[in-house]
């Protein structure tokens, strides 16, 4: 089956596929836990690692997703589209119709419609109706730097290490850290950790990563009573610094629409998938 959303503010064309998710998607990376020894140049080899994402002005892609929040199954596909001033925009795929959900959000305030259902959520900080929509509680920023593989928005390498088994380290400043392999000689980004988040990057496909994991389940040091996540992205149609008009990050409340709350999303699981 094949469709064809022409959206995004009217400019993008992203021609959408059913998608297998990878067969590795399940195996968890075992990062390197000793102290290791200086890496060498380690400016240069994280410019070279983050060459791509840090000149990312505007990105869209198709994301596959697959995974669980606490006790709920998620699954479903998502047009995603991040332009300047935090904007965000998520499009629930669905089989037939109208979108699962649309999700647009603009310098720090979001709205969600679910026009099946005739019910918005309005106001909201993004990083809260992204959480309720997927567990991931990310900002607009935060969420494209993961996607990308720079991690954090505007990532600044403080220390490295080398380690054994062609693994490096790069911590970046406000604590997260990058975890580099060593593959046909040069680095290639595999691992991150940032808060309560590790983040696990699959094969890439020039610039960008084809697969992102983000888990918190047997994170050491995780504290808190929120559900355990274990989210799997599959990206494609990959475009990056295409122009994208404001418009592409608004969207239409329908009249009469029933208003909701934060809980009403989770429970309403328009991502949810079967038990």
């Amino acid at each position: 089956m094949r469709c064809t959303l022409a959206d995004l503010g009217g400019r993008v064309a992203l021609s959408c596929a059913v998608i297998a998710l990878s067969a590795c998607a399940g195996t968890r990376l075992s990062l390197p836990t000793d102290p290791g020894t200086p890496l060498p140049d380690m400016a240069g080899v994280h410019a070279q690692v983050s060459r791509g994402c840090s000149t990312v002005r505007t990105f869209t892609a198709e994301l596959a997703l697959s995974g669980h929040a606490g006790a709920t199954r998620l699954r479903g596909r998502v047009i995603a589209g991040f332009g300047p001033l935090a904007s965000m925009r998520l499009e629930g795929v669905a089989p037939f119709g109208p979108p699962a959900f649309v999700l647009a959000s603009r310098e720090g305030s979001a709205t969600l419609v679910l026009p099946r259902d005739n019910a918005v959520v309005r106001d909201a900080r993004p990083e809260a109706l992204l959480e309720a929509l997927t567990g991931v509680s990310l900002a607009p920023a935060d969420l494209q730097a993961v996607l990308t593989g720079c991690v954090v928005a505007a990532p600044r390498a403080t220390d490295g290490h080398l380690h054994a088994n062609n693994w490096a380290s790069i911590d970046l400043e406000g604590g997260a850290t990058l975890y580099l392999r060593r593959e046909d000689g040069r680095w290639v980004l595999r691992a991150a950790r940032r808060g309560e988040w590790e983040i696990q990057y699959g094969p890439w496909m020039g610039t960008f990563p084809t697969e992102v994991r983000l888990r918190t389940s047997g994170i050491p040091g995780r504290t808190g009573a929120a559900p355990e996540v274990d989210l799997t992205a599959t990206v494609s149609q990959v475009e990056a610094n295409v122009d994208l008009e404001d418009a592409s990050f608004r969207v239409t409340v329908p009249p009469g629409a029933e208003s909701l709350t934060l809980d009403d999303v989770r429970a309403a699981g328009p991502l949810r998938g079967p038990s």
